[in-house]
């Protein structure tokens, strides 16, 4: 357990945005076969943003709203597995946007797929100990990696960033978490490393293993939580799940019993933004105040690797 707050949130704005209809110049598909078997409608695709620039656009956005001098920040991680870069990471260029090159920080970047932010919030907590001040990111340009004449993979995935800022707390603010990983070596959910022409390569999916996967993986993460602090779900008031499928999300319901309603959904606007999805929805539950003072949340998130976990919060 931490006395951790979050202080404040924000996410990029895309522009460029996608109906599923608009997929029918690449691959033979329709809204309704979409819509049907993923819960997506939309999503947002950058158009000469990288992925340091969206989650420096978001990191703007937290600070804003944290209402907090940037100078302040001492510690930034970001979640991504489509960086600019090798090297420097994301969270170095983002420092330099944000003018903080001229004190002691540190910053890094996560690589942890769709688990990404609660794996960096985590490492963020527990790097607290010693920093002050944490922004906290995550930022995919999954574009960069998509096979647009691969149907069961392109109408999936969107771009994003959301952020958030974290510092210790005077009040009993508190946060547990839960991480965990199944290493995978057969590849159900690979990007290869990067080509010799400097390109990534596609990411390729095994959908039937991933879902079993995702599915078990939910479970046991919020079935964590609920041990460790002797509650029921009945004490929590809200669940934000990675958005990947709606339909991962419906069968995770029926093994819970319990109502889909306890889950906030996006993934209709936003589709899958990997490490992105769950500090974009997040910012979003908190701006449509569906998260307000006193409120007991669980974060759940999975992805390559495989990765997963989870993290309680009271706000």
């Amino acid at each position: 357990m931490f006395n951790l707050e979050i202080i404040g949130s924000g996410v990029a704005t895309l522009k460029n945005k996608y109906t599923n209809n608009d997929f029918k110049k690449f691959v033979d598909t329709s809204d309704e076969w979409i819509y049907s078997r993923t819960g997506i409608k939309t999503r947002y695709f950058t158009e000469d943003e990288n992925t340091s620039d969206i989650g420096y656009i978001a990191a703007l956005k937290a600070i804003e709203d944290a209402n907090i001098d940037k100078n302040e920040i001492d510690l930034i991680i970001v979640a991504t597995m489509t960086p600019d870069n090798f090297t420097p990471s994301c969270a170095c260029l983002i420092q330099a946007k944000l003018g903080l090159n001229n004190k002691k920080i540190m910053a890094f970047d996560v690589n942890a797929a769709c688990s990404g932010f609660v794996y960096a919030l985590e490492i963020a907590s527990n790097m607290l100990e010693n920093y002050k001040c944490a922004l906290v990111i995550g930022s995919e340009v999954l574009s960069k990696i998509i096979d647009f004449t691969d149907r069961n993979t392109c109408v999936l995935f969107g771009d994003g960033a959301g952020a958030i800022v974290v510092k210790k707390s005077l009040f009993d603010k508190k946060m547990l978490f839960y991480s965990n990983c199944i290493g995978d070596l057969q590849g159900k959910l690979i990007a290869e490393n990067i080509n010799k022409n400097g390109n990534f390569t596609y990411l390729k999916m095994d959908g039937k293993e991933v879902f079993k996967f995702a599915v078990n993986a939910m479970e046991k993460s919020i079935n964590y939580i609920l041990e460790k602090l002797n509650i029921k779900l009945d004490d929590i008031d809200l669940i934000i799940p990675h958005q990947a499928n709606i339909r991962i999300i419906e069968y995770v319901c029926k093994k819970l019993n319990v109502s889909i309603d306890k889950f906030y959904m996006n993934i209709a606007e936003f589709g899958n933004t990997s490490a992105a999805s769950i500090p974009i929805a997040l910012n979003n539950a908190i701006k449509e105040e569906k998260i307000k003072e006193n409120s007991k949340i669980i974060l759940v998130g999975f992805g390559g690797g495989f990765t997963y976990g989870s993290c309680y919060i009271e706000f």
